[in-house]
């Protein structure tokens, strides 16, 4: 039977690479630039992941009115982050369709390969049904929807051209090792990070590890594989309910009441017009 993305997109197995996607993400000069002048990243991880698993439990899962107050969000979060090019930067856009490409596609790249380590690979009719289904991650927002490559094939290609590119300057750097070794936040979430920062690096290409700086070695891939053949025997056999519950809990957190209130005043409005 061919799944979509609403088959797999809830699995709480996918966050295990959360920190992978934004590694990739900030690799890139432009994102990797406004992610270190803007985000809060480092300081308040969890509401950061918060905020990126609501907009996309939205766009998969919300009603209209969630995934109108997550897009509100997420735009009214962007609309700060840009810089004209001088001296120091290139410059970036947080709403520059380019930059939002290669944010999906670190998205899509991601969940995908954490899905298949864990639960196998993928049918073809299956995977492409995902593919395309997950353009709407970035078409919700301002990525035109023709900018998302066509075909699986067509984002190999692109996927490939821009890993080959990616060169994490300084910042991304120091961005990646505020976000891997947190000073801040529960207790319970720096106890899980060394195993968040194994499986970040397992789970990047080895040269972007190298770039980072995050130690490797032949006793650290076979953890990594140990850890992942634990998950692929032991998460499929939980209960959906515990499977699912980061998309519950994150959906239930959506505050829906702003963009009824609006809907209301609009209404109004246009029957006085």
């Amino acid at each position: 039977m061919v799944r979509g993305l609403a088959d797999i997109g809830a699995e709480a197995v996918l966050l295990a690479g959360a920190g992978r996607a934004v590694l990739l993400q900030i690799a890139d000069a432009a994102v990797g630039r406004g992610v270190a002048d803007h985000s809060t990243f480092a300081g308040r991880p969890l509401e950061r992941l918060a905020a990126t698993m609501g907009y996309v439990y939205a766009v998969v899962y919300g009603s209209e009115d969630q995934l109108a107050a997550m897009r509100r969000a997420v735009n009214r979060a962007h609309a700060p982050v840009r810089r004209q090019p001088d001296s120091a930067s290139a410059g970036y856009n947080a709403f520059d369709p380019a930059s939002q490409l290669w944010v999906v596609a670190t998205l899509y790249d991601t969940a995908v390969t954490v899905y298949q380590q864990v639960h196998g690979t993928l049918d073809a009719g299956t995977a492409d049904r995902i593919y395309r289904e997950y353009a709407r991650i970035g078409t919700a927002l301002q990525l035109p929807a023709e900018l998302w490559p066509a075909s699986r094939a067509a984002f190999d290609e692109y996927w490939d051209e821009r890993l080959a590119g990616l060169a994490p300057g300084p910042h991304a750097v120091r961005v990646a090792q505020a976000l891997l070794h947190p000073v801040a936040g529960p207790v319970w979430l720096r106890a899980v990070m060394p195993v968040a920062r194994l499986l970040t690096a397992g789970l990047l290409p080895e040269p972007l590890r190298a770039a980072y700086g995050l130690p490797w070695s032949p006793r650290r891939q076979r953890l990594f594989e140990g850890v992942m053949r634990f998950l692929a025997g032991v998460y499929p056999r939980l209960p959906r309910r515990l499977r699912h519950w980061p998309k519950d809990y994150y959906l239930g957190r959506i505050d829906v009441s702003s963009v009824r209130s609006m809907s209301r005043s609009a209404s109004r409005s246009a029957s006085h017009a």
